[in-house]
């Protein structure tokens, strides 16, 4: 995949600064010194520099220069990791409207939206590029098109696939209405009604509901703040169980943005072919990256097809063309099989469309600049959470994706607090959405996928307000 330009000297400055060759207050070379040194452009350095700036990693004193800036060293909290039960939903229908159901897009100050909005989806790209398949297609885009999607369409696939370092056989590729039935397809092919399921904790709801869905069981699995999925939890969870599938977010989990270590992942394809169970991964995030490299998935590391993958492009591209894949390894027979029990095909023109965007390079493209925008906005809302909010808040730094958790002090009055949110129109989603137990009561998700402005800031620093304000009482 091709680099930024300035990645030619921003690399060496990071990765200097995380060794502690350079220290907070460091003077940086001017722009004049690196464009010699790397033979470009001024504008390519000062990206590169604002990059940096973005990251936190420099800061820039007008008239002075760019230093090093001083890094902030975060108190990260440990998350309680006794073993939980295997749990059946008793609260979940009251979670329903704390989440898709409060979303309304006409506001501006909604958090608790995980989908691109309007100023962020490239508009102008998607529009042209349809006009242009209408052109070319015709009434053919009214016909029925084969039941796991166009061949030509899931060899771009494959072929992007392969480009992160996972080999897929195109032939074995679904084509899917988007990631939550490629998830559906995918439980329902390896599990049955009754059956238990291990998932993250926290989970996003979509997730759950799926699984609740299908009547299956759950017992969830810790993601810690450090390390991530805990892999010693699973493998312990694994021999008191009879565990039939996992669904894991290894790349940029929601809510968390956490991303899981190679050693991690390897690890727990270890355990999951020991105990021979299906692992379902969620790769939906996996290309909004905020840092140098897309990070591996589970998929790469395993050659015997017990790995199901699936994503969509609806949280890269626009949350409206519902398209999506799924891998399903050797389940592929049967999840065909489910495939086609939910309908006669995807629709084409959004097939059509994904073909035409990823034969060229306007998809890559854009998803160069909108992983730049998520970063630099993620990064804007944890500067002001962390002014805004009392002391014995925690607001976890994403390495991608689109949300950032947040963990409110214990004596925090979470009902008061979202009663203003709801008033002011601080549409956040509240922790409890994120599991079928109550252990995230005083924690919630700010999504960052909206543009931002100084309004959004405004009222991120009076939610804060008012939680110092509780904490008084």
């Amino acid at each position: 995949m091709q680099a930024y330009k300035y990645e030619l000297f921003t690399a060496g400055i990071e990765e200097q600064i995380k060794e502690g060759i350079l220290q907070a207050g460091d003077r940086l070379p001017s722009i004049r010194e690196i464009k010699k040194k790397f033979n470009l452009s001024t504008s390519s350095v000062q990206s590169g520099y604002e990059y940096l700036m973005i990251r936190g990693w420099v800061e820039s004193i007008p008239g002075s220069g760019h230093f090093v800036a001083a890094i902030h060293r975060e108190d990260i909290p440990e998350v309680k990791t006794a073993l939980l039960p295997v749990v059946k939903d008793a609260v979940f229908t009251n979670n329903v409207m704390l989440t898709s159901a409060r979303i309304k897009p006409s506001e501006s100050s909604s958090f608790n939206a995980a989908a691109p909005g309007d100023l962020l989806v490239p508009q102008k790209l998607i529009l042209r590029t349809l006009q242009e398949v209408i052109r070319e297609k015709g009434t053919s885009l009214l016909r029925y098109y084969p039941s796991n999607g166009l061949q030509t369409l899931r060899m771009e696939i494959a072929k992007r696939i392969g480009g992160n370092g996972s080999y897929v056989n195109p032939d074995e590729l679904i084509i899917t209405d988007g990631a939550l039935q490629s998830l559906t397809i995918a439980l329902g092919t390896v599990t049955s009604p009754g059956d238990i399921v291990a998932v993250e904790s926290p989970c996003v709801f979509s997730v759950l509901e799926a699984i609740v869905n299908l009547g299956l069981k759950v017992i969830e699995v810790p993601v810690h703040y450090r390390n991530g999925f805990d892999t010693a939890y699973f493998d312990q969870a694994c021999k008191d169980n009879d565990i039939r599938a996992l669904v894991v977010t290894p790349n940029f989990h929601n809510p968390t943005g956490i991303v899981m270590s190679d050693e991690a992942k390897k690890e727990l394809l270890k355990t999951a072919l020991y105990y021979q169970i299906p692992i379902i991964e969620n790769d939906i995030y996996g290309d909004l990256y905020f840092g140098e490299k897309r990070p591996n998935c589970i998929k790469s590391f395993d050659d015997t097809g017990l790995v199901m993958t699936f994503s969509s492009f609806s949280k890269t591209l626009a949350p409206g063309i519902r398209l999506g894949w799924l891998y399903a390894g050797e389940f592929y027979a049967q999840a065909e099989k489910n495939r086609f029990g939910l309908g006669r095909t995807v629709s084409p023109i959004y097939q059509e469309l994904m073909l035409k965007l990823l034969q060229g390079t306007a998809y890559e493209r854009h998803l160069r600049s909108f992983r730049k925008k998520l970063s630099q906005q993620a990064f804007q809302v944890l500067d002001v959470v962390s002014k805004a909010f009392p002391e014995g808040s925690y607001f976890h730094r994403p390495e991608g994706g689109y949300s950032i958790w947040g963990q409110l002090p214990e004596q925090t009055d979470m009902k008061t607090f979202y009663e203003y949110c709801e008033t002011n129109r601080i549409l956040f989603t509240p922790g409890n959405t994120f599991s079928l137990s109550d252990q995230y009561s005083h924690h919630f998700r700010i999504v960052f996928a909206d543009r931002m402005t100084s309004e959004s800031f405004v009222l991120l620093e009076n939610a804060g307000r008012k939680v110092k304000e509780l904490q008084l009482k």
